[in-house]
């Protein structure tokens, strides 16, 4: 099944364009000469100046002045303000700033400094030659587009061959999946390796292991139970928000796993222009692409939250009538969009269940996708067969797709958290006993950055490496000084005082009513 699934990846020539970050073994020959690279690098894109509705320069530049700002403090930035790192991300991270906040987001520079020589020794080590050969052919298919993966020596597909190897030799029982490639090619962009005397992309495979192993675990094993999972919760909730359109791709036989894998499995990054999926990538790494529950075997111990002591609020609007119908009848049902904590959720120890639960960016995206391609009755009526509406999933009109309009779109989807307890319970207990592969555990999953803080935060402190505390040093008063002591000067003149001061000594005896000391000599 994974191989099947790899090879959905490929996308058809015809459908490319070079506005986005698709391409196809057809352009290997290169570039000719005449292209130049946008700002992201791509030869002959369209992306060389901003698009409309890209902010102006000043606000990118109070943008990076708060990321800054919250990278310099970042323990306490997500431990205080989280919200604040939420709403910048749902705004978009300056791409200066990329390489320094998605390590922070995904929690890879922990994983880093926890594990300093780890990726130096899979480095050196000698990869699975089945793994290279395999890593080897599709190492020319990432981005032949991109300036740093057109020549085959270069550091973009070496680079690319060192993390991939990396991981197999990490994670020997999953191996090498192909939707690896593109996913690692995105991270290598914004985290080029270090600069030494052997360079090391040591960041850029840390997020990967985080990408793999707490977002989206079972997503690239060798069953993809999680993908088959998230798929049938994908055309539950599509059946519910946008029912004219799940009839639609039902009579057509349209199946998910024939357009689901290549969205999700690559994190969009072949699906979208370029811009819009970084922007989706900010999303997804600041607020999660997995369902609520965290790793308890690996991170804290499991704690129950009863009935009704927690609440989450889920904002936005409806898209079309449909949802709203929709939307109208979850609100006469759970009261205004306020929805209650299941029982028995399992949440980790000191982990807050509105932070421990994550929106799923992944679906929200991939429902605003079906919508945009089949959502009017002329976009259905034009695709009476199977090829013909893969076609519209896979061709939506770039206009469409601008980061800005296509983000508030994603963010406005009318979808609780609630909903997806719910399929998802549902689809598990439809899956069969006799299923290939281990059942999906969609429990082991992190939901978004604040979790993965707040987890190696408690995993840090059980390993004893607790958080260096500032130390508070309070001196010992002073000992009180004496009363100062006012001089005695009635019947005393200050010119004669001085005159006296600079004269000769008087000789005799000091008179008796003069018990008090020169005014001069008085010490204040």
């Amino acid at each position: 099944m994974a191989q099947a699934l790899g090879e959905d990846l490929v996308q058809p020539p015809e459908l490319q364009d070079d506005s986005s970050s698709l391409g196809s073994d057809s352009e290997l020959s290169g570039p000719g000469p005449y292209r130049q690279a946008d700002r992201y690098g791509f030869i002959g894109g369209s992306s060389a100046e901003p698009g409309p509705g890209h902010p102006p320069a000043d606000l990118i530049r109070q943008r990076e002045m708060k990321w800054v700002e919250m990278t310099l403090h970042w323990e306490k930035t997500m431990s205080r303000r989280y919200k604040k790192v939420k709403m910048q991300c749902r705004k978009g991270i300056p791409s200066a700033l990329r390489a320094r906040c998605w390590p922070l987001l995904c929690g890879a520079h922990v994983c880093q400094k926890n594990s300093p020589g780890t990726y130096q020794e899979l480095a050196e080590a000698p990869g699975d030659p089945q793994w290279m050969e395999t890593i080897g052919r599709d190492l020319h298919r990432q981005f032949p587009l991109h300036e740093m993966f057109v020549s085959p020596q270069g550091h973009g597909q070496q680079g690319l061959l060192q993390v991939l190897k990396a991981y197999t030799l990490y994670r020997p029982e999953q191996g090498y999946c192909q939707a690896q490639g593109p996913v690692a090619a995105v991270l290598l962009m914004h985290l080029p390796p270090e600069a030494c005397a052997l360079p090391l992309p040591q960041e850029a495979f840390w997020c990967l292991v985080q990408i793999c192993e707490v977002y989206l675990p079972g997503y690239y094993g060798p069953h993809m139970e999680a993908v088959r999972l998230d798929a049938e919760v994908f055309m539950a909730l599509l059946r519910r928000l946008l029912p004219h359109v799940h009839k639609h791709l039902q009579q057509v036989g349209v199946g998910p796993l024939l357009y689901l894998p290549e969205w999700f499995l690559c994190l969009f990054a072949r699906s979208l222009p370029f811009p819009t999926v970084l922007r989706v990538w900010d999303a997804f790494l600041s607020e999660g692409g997995g369902l609520t529950g965290v790793p308890v075997e690996a991170w804290a111990r499991e704690a129950t939250v009863p009935r009704g002591q927690a609440t989450v609020h889920e904002g936005g609007r409806a898209w079309s009538h449909e949802a709203r119908e929709v939307e109208a009848g979850g609100q006469a049902k759970n009261g205004r969009g306020v929805e209650q904590g299941q029982a028995g959720l399992p949440v980790s120890l000191g982990l807050r269940l509105d932070t421990a639960i994550g929106a799923k960016v992944l679906f929200r995206v991939g429902l605003t996708l079906v919508r945009l391609a089949l959502g009017t009755a002329e976009q259905r009526g034009a695709c009476p067969g199977l090829l013909e509406t893969l076609g519209a999933l896979r061709a939506i009109p770039p206009a469409q797709l601008q980061e800005e309009a296509f983000m508030s779109q994603v963010h406005n989807v009318v979808l609780s958290e609630r909903d997806l307890q719910r399929e998802i319970k549902a689809q598990l207990a439809q899956l069969p006993d006799s299923a290939p592969g281990p059942l999906p555990r969609p429990q082991v999953r992190l939901a978004g950055a604040q979790a993965i803080f707040e987890a190696q935060q408690l995993a840090g402190a059980r390993r004893g490496a607790k958080p260096e505390v500032p130390r508070i040093v309070v001196q010992p008063p002073e000992e009180p000084r004496p009363p100062r002591r006012k001089p005695q000067t009635r019947g005393k003149t200050f010119h004669g005082l001085l005159t006296r001061a600079r004269g000769p000594p008087i000789e005799g005896p000091p008179r008796p009513q003069r018990g008090s000391t020169s005014f001069l000599d008085t010490r204040f």
